[in-house]
């Protein structure tokens, strides 16, 4: 089976996040980037898929030229091929991203056939807008579910499972099918020497993105307020005893 998988380089979780002077952009300064989380498994899940039905598996990725490294680390855990779509400047806005990624899966499929599976992060780890895979699946005219926590295939049908306040819903879905991959279906496989070896002749083809700008528009960033945490110590030995008396009655768990 044939296996794409469409990622983004995002700043690595956890790392301080400050904006530009303008309010416009993320000041990538001090900042090291990543794969998002939710992507490193659907290229996990790609991965298993053909290591158990055989085939190859491609990713696609959108954005500045550094973006090559996200597509040969999947290189180094199995992924046969990439493709990086290459922009200047800020992110677009999902509409446009969208657009070019349709536009070059198109492209691909008309050259070897038709991808079996496309796969998406249920969302980015960034924007986390959860707009880019519905978009590109319904311009390709194909079924999607998000949130997919188990994918099963069985001949031309794709089974994807996600959790419900209920249990867990299962989708039948008839391939080609479009699926949002959501953090926690595997554990990524780290990468091994040979791996990393093979990533770097890995063949990466780097094409200038071109999509019409979308309607949404972005104003001004808003950096969240800083959350601040002070560890007070009560004391040591036995003359701690009557802190851990006092604070454990302010918690209201003495009577």
């Amino acid at each position: 089976m044939r296996v794409l998988v469409c990622v983004k380089r995002v700043p690595a979780p956890g790392a301080k996040i400050n904006i530009t002077p303008d309010g416009q952009a993320v000041d990538t300064a001090y900042l090291a980037f990543t794969t998002s989380p939710h992507e490193e498994c659907a290229v996990e899940a790609a991965v298993q898929l053909v290591e158990a039905h055989g085939g190859d598996a491609t990713v696609l990725t959108l954005g500045p030229a550094e973006a090559e490294e996200q597509v040969r680390y999947a290189a180094s855990v199995g992924v046969a091929s990439g493709v990086l779509l290459t922009i200047d400047g800020a992110d677009w806005d999902p509409q446009r991203t969208a657009a070019a990624l349709t536009a070059a899966i198109v492209d691909l499929e008309r050259a070897d056939g038709p991808f079996d599976l496309v796969l998406f992060g249920n969302e980015s780890a960034d924007s986390g807008n959860f707009q880019v895979g519905v978009r590109v699946a319904h311009a390709l005219g194909r079924p999607m579910v998000n949130g997919i926590k188990g994918i099963d295939v069985d001949g031309g049908t794709v089974r994807a499972k996600r959790e419900a306040d209920a249990g867990v819903e299962v989708y039948a879905l008839p391939m080609p099918a479009v699926l949002g991959v959501k953090e926690g279906i595997n554990l990524p496989r780290y990468p091994t020497m040979k791996g990393r070896l093979n990533a770097k002749k890995a063949p990466v083809a780097s094409v200038a993105a071109s999509a019409e700008p979308g309607g949404q528009q972005m104003i001004t960033l808003l950096q969240a307020q800083e959350q601040i945490t002070q560890t007070v110590l009560l004391g040591n030995g036995p003359e701690a005893a009557p802190a851990v008396v006092d604070l454990l009655e302010e918690l209201g768990l003495l009577k």
